[in-house]
């Protein structure tokens, strides 16, 4: 865990990261010349917007720390030297980007002794940021922080608003039966927001956020997001969500003891309980 100077001086150099994505990426958004699609048989868009910005915030942590390990999504893994890696996803939601719809986030995460110590999630169209560091999790509107976040207090799972990226990704097996056990039992549920909806877990406008088949970059940015405002954040079966997977946030530790017994009783075996060692590729 950084010391609270350092804490406190990598705090504002990820803010700082932050504005660098951003000028990056709005001049494409909803300017987009071309949309590439890096998925045979599917659709997995990646956009100018997604590089520039990757190769901004790159340029400055190799300026500012050479030593420092990088994972990023668009242009993979930098060996570490200094035993820290910056885990990066430069635009979380991309198919959002590309609908014109301001829903995705550059996530920027800090991993350290692993555990991620860091992290960020910056709406650069609307101008909203959240950070989570050693000290808490705060708000930042147009880089002035505005508020401490804390995570909704008590509540049930019937009182639970809830957020996922989309039916698409339950569709057969226990997730499908997982899918339909969330929707029919909680009192909101909400699709298509990606790392927004665990954004909102930390900010008490929602009690749960749930996903799966995540990579490393798409949540080490948002557990110290969320487990400074006072939530929780674990795979489906109660271990590190570090490594992605199958991942899950809930506004405090009943309510997810609650979600994870629920998980439980649904799961199969198909679903993702450990995760992937991914935050040690930058390392090796």
């Amino acid at each position: 865990m950084p010391r609270r100077t350092e804490n406190s001086a990598l705090s504002r150099f990820v803010l700082a990261l932050c504005d660098a994505a951003g000028a990056a990426i709005l001049p494409h958004f909803r300017n987009l010349p071309g949309i590439d699609n890096k998925l045979e048989g599917g659709f997995d868009p990646v956009t100018e917007g997604d590089r520039a910005a990757e190769r901004a915030i790159r340029a400055m942590i190799e300026a500012t720390y050479p030593d420092d390990g990088i994972l990023g999504e668009e242009y993979g893994p930098k060996p570490s030297r200094s035993g820290r890696v910056w885990v990066l996803d430069p635009i979380d939601g991309t198919r959002a980007f590309v609908c014109g719809l301001p829903t995705w986030m550059t996530l920027i995460g800090l991993i350290e002794e692993e555990k991620a110590v860091i992290g960020a999630a910056h709406q650069a169209f609307v101008g909203e940021t959240f950070l989570g560091n050693a000290e808490g999790a705060f708000a930042y509107r147009n880089g002035k922080r505005v508020a401490r976040l804390r995570a909704a207090e008590g509540g049930t799972l019937a009182q639970a608003r809830c957020g996922t990226t989309g039916p698409a990704r339950y569709s057969a097996g226990s997730k499908g039966r997982i899918y339909a056990a969330l929707r029919s039992q909680v009192r909101e549920f909400r699709h298509d927001a990606d790392a927004y909806f665990f954004a909102m877990v930390a900010a008490g406008q929602m009690e749960i956020a749930i996903d799966t088949g995540l990579q490393t970059y798409d949540i080490a940015a948002l557990i110290p997001i969320i487990t400074g405002a006072g939530g929780c954040v674990t795979n489906w079966g109660g271990g590190s969500a570090l490594g992605g997977g199958d991942v899950v946030a809930s506004a405090g530790p009943a309510l997810h003891e609650t979600v994870l017994a629920m998980l439980a009783d649904y799961l199969d075996g198909d679903a993702d309980s450990a995760p992937m060692k991914a935050s040690n590729a930058a390392q090796n």
